[in-house]
């Protein structure tokens, strides 16, 4: 008589899987209480916090991570008026912080990045519309040299409507994490020199390219004459933090800009922030497959 010998070896495997899949179970468990209890956490850090909506391109032409449709922005902009929200200046934040000046009701900061020229035939006449403010940060050296990007005379009638706010994005966008203190301070301080001169007002606002900034640059900027600086790390700028590290709201990263997805990113960032930083630590110790399974609003 043959010897059954397999049963128990499935038996023992089915098991091993079972006890496998209660500890992977458990591991997940434990990160999604973790990343609640932050999210929560955040939330609370943020009652004081303002939104710091971050755009770059408005058109309907290009299928991109930084392209946000006229419809949908339309949608967005009219979503803000309707709501009672309130549009302030980079300026107007800081001075709440800094010496306690008042703030209207609901207010959030509009933000473009770079100075694409759509910004002023598409998102302008937008904003003009629903009279909404909104802070566009400049990469100097790229205005009236690319035809992508806006030209002096389109700045400076945006400017002159008394909506548009312009700031800096650099001279020439490069990542200033990775030059030296040298190239640090042309980027920032030439900028700063050159809006001055076109645009014959102070230049005291910072966005990083890419976002990316160190204690160094953060430094940097500080000591060129800047007052804040904005990154795009997923969150709302809150006076408890360092003003040379400011959370925007990025309104990119995808192809779709619903509408729903808008009002989730505006009221929800702080409990979103977590699985996004989450999300980004998997990526950055090479767990891209996992990554890209956990999706952030």
């Amino acid at each position: 008589m043959k010897k059954q010998w397999h049963a128990p070896q499935a038996a023992g495997a089915q098991s091993s899987r079972r006890l496998l899949l209660k500890r992977a179970f458990l591991v997940v468990l434990t990160l999604l209480l973790i990343l609640g209890a932050d999210a929560l956490v955040r939330m609370h850090q943020a009652a004081d916090g303002i939104p710091v909506l971050n755009y770059h391109q408005i058109n309907d032409r290009d299928v991109n991570a930084l392209t946000v449709r006229t419809d949908q922005f339309t949608a967005q902009m009219q979503y803000l008026a309707e709501q009672g929200y309130h549009t302030i200046t980079p300026a107007e934040l800081t001075d709440a912080w800094d010496n306690g000046t008042p703030l209207p009701d609901k207010p959030v900061i509009i933000t473009f990045d770079d100075g694409y020229v759509d910004n002023y035939k598409n998102a302008f006449p937008i904003l003009q519309k629903y009279n909404l403010k909104a802070t566009i940060f400049l990469v100097s050296d790229f205005l009236g040299t690319y035809p992508n990007y806006l030209t002096w005379d389109e700045a400076a009638e945006m400017q002159q409507s008394g909506l548009i706010d312009f700031e800096s994005h650099t001279l020439s966008h490069e990542e200033l994490d990775k030059l030296s203190d040298e190239e640090i301070q042309h980027q920032l301080v030439d900028s700063k020199r050159a809006l001055e001169w076109h645009l014959q007002k102070n230049i005291k606002y910072l966005a990083y390219p890419c976002g990316d900034y160190t204690q160094k640059v953060q430094d940097a900027t500080r000591d060129a004459g800047y007052r804040a600086a904005f990154t795009v790390h997923l969150g709302y700028a809150q006076p408890s933090k360092p003003q040379y590290k400011l959370d925007r709201v990025p309104i990119f990263g995808g192809t779709s800009h619903t509408l729903q997805r808008f009002k989730l990113r505006l009221k929800y960032a702080p409990v979103f922030a977590p699985i996004e930083d989450f999300r980004l630590m998997l990526r950055e110790h090479g767990f891209t497959w996992l990554a890209a399974h956990i999706n952030t609003p």
